[in-house]
């Protein structure tokens, strides 16, 4: 009986032992302590024999279990691992880092010059002036020498346009700048106190030529770089309604004067809507005046475009509640009701504030309110949401493709491109 009892202490005590070396291993592993030595550990399992083995095989399967769970984990890590690099490479927009000097300002345009593409500059509110020297990758903040530095931040630059190393820019208080050497140095062009409303528009055409169009509608050429302008528009938007106020518009008898947008297509036709979002407006080359149309739905224009900016290819029209129709074909702008087509989006409700339509491609993007962006494949028919921006707090307010190099503006600062 003695031996028997003094073989049963020894296996007792083998099995303690072995269940501290199972625990030391399993601690070494997890890299929580370090092993403790084997010998020690023999000693203090003879002294709590009677008790230790039944905490010690629970303590075992506790950390058997984790070691499971965290072999589980591991595996499953690996296996989301590569959905992740994929949703990483899924990503189709990415923010741009920009050296702005004044406190969250609006981005209103960007352009490349098409002598040096990559020359490029953006502007916005607070003076904001930003140039590119390598195609976008980074931006240096500009100030313009003959702008006294507390006078420009008081302004708004909101349009630019270059074309074989010459560049125009506009904004308000009403200003007007001309730069014939890609932006190196820039003159300030005189603009007459009788011009009918503030610059809106500016497109360079040539050598000295660009295209001048103000919010009261009225459209002037240049051949000379500023010095003398002639009128495209025998009379402002303003003077057309007056004269056409039977014509069955509705709400051209509130006209306020002004208009929100105007646009110039590729072909030099325009495209207007009016300040309260109630109608909207066309003028093609060789009119005297412009054509005002009926809106086709109840709501408020929000904004509007030309299809592959081509007024022969489409107009887009975006309306309260973040609505988007396109015109079905070629667009009669005799027509006072010219027909549209409501695309399927849902915005959520945010207002859509600005589409592209890639030229040669049935690829389109639409951005607005709260960091919205969607895009199409299939020519605008359908939209899906694109999250890139979810989080980012900004109203986006311009997208444009240069080639397939898109950049999207926005509110705080706000450059995105896409990657």
């Amino acid at each position: 009986l003695r031996s028997r009892l003094r073989a049963m202490a020894v296996v007792a005590s083998l099995v303690v032992v072995f269940a501290h070396v199972i625990r030391g291993a399993l601690l070494v592993q997890s890299g929580s302590l370090q092993p403790r030595s084997t010998a020690r550990d023999a000693t203090t399992a003879a002294i709590v024999m009677n008790a230790e083995p039944v905490q010690d095989a629970a303590w075992c399967r506790r950390m058997l279990l984790k070691q499971m769970s965290a072999t589980g984990a591991a595996a499953a890590l690996t296996a989301v691992a590569p959905l992740g690099a994929e949703a990483a490479k899924a990503l189709t927009w990415g923010a741009v880092d920009l050296p702005i000097a004044t406190e969250s300002p609006i981005l209103f345009d960007i352009d490349f010059d098409t002598a040096n593409p990559d020359n490029g500059w953006i502007v916005g509110n607070k003076g904001t002036f930003l140039q590119t020297t390598d195609a976008g990758k980074s931006w240096q903040a500009k100030s313009f020498a003959n702008l006294d530095p507390e006078e420009e931040i008081n302004y708004r630059f909101t349009k630019m346009s270059f074309v074989g190393g010459e560049g125009w820019i506009i904004g308000k208080p009403a200003i007007l700048l001309h730069t014939r050497d890609s932006g190196s140095s820039w003159e300030r062009v005189p603009l007459s106190p009788k011009l009918p409303g503030d610059p809106y528009g500016i497109v360079a055409l040539g050598p000295g030529k660009a295209e001048l169009s103000t919010s009261a509608g009225a459209i002037y050429v240049t051949e000379n770089s500023g010095r003398n302008w002639k009128a495209q528009v025998r009379e402002t938007i303003d003077a057309t309604l007056n004269r056409v106020s039977s014509s069955g518009v509705q709400g051209a008898s509130y006209f306020s004067g002004s208009i929100n947008s105007v646009l110039r297509d590729a072909d030099g036709a325009y495209l207007a809507v009016s300040s309260r979002g109630n109608f909207y407006l066309t003028y093609t080359p060789g009119d005297e005046f412009w054509i005002p149309h009926n809106r086709e739905t109840s709501r408020r224009i929000t904004s509007m475009g030309f299809v592959k900016d081509r007024l022969q290819d489409g107009l887009w029209m975006s309306t309260a509640g973040g609505e988007i129709s396109k015109t079905s074909g070629p667009v009669d702008t005799q027509l006072i009701n010219i027909p549209f087509e409501r695309l399927q989006i849902k915005s959520g409700g945010y207002g859509i504030l600005d589409v592209a339509f890639l030229q040669n491609s049935n690829e389109a993007w639409a951005v607005g309110g709260g960091g919205t962006i969607f895009a199409s494949k299939d020519n605008g028919k359908t939209w899906q949401k694109d999250k890139a921006a979810d989080d980012i707090p900004t109203n986006l307010y311009k997208i444009k493709f240069f080639g397939k190099k898109g950049y999207i503006l926005g509110s705080n600062g706000v450059l995105l491109t896409n990657l």
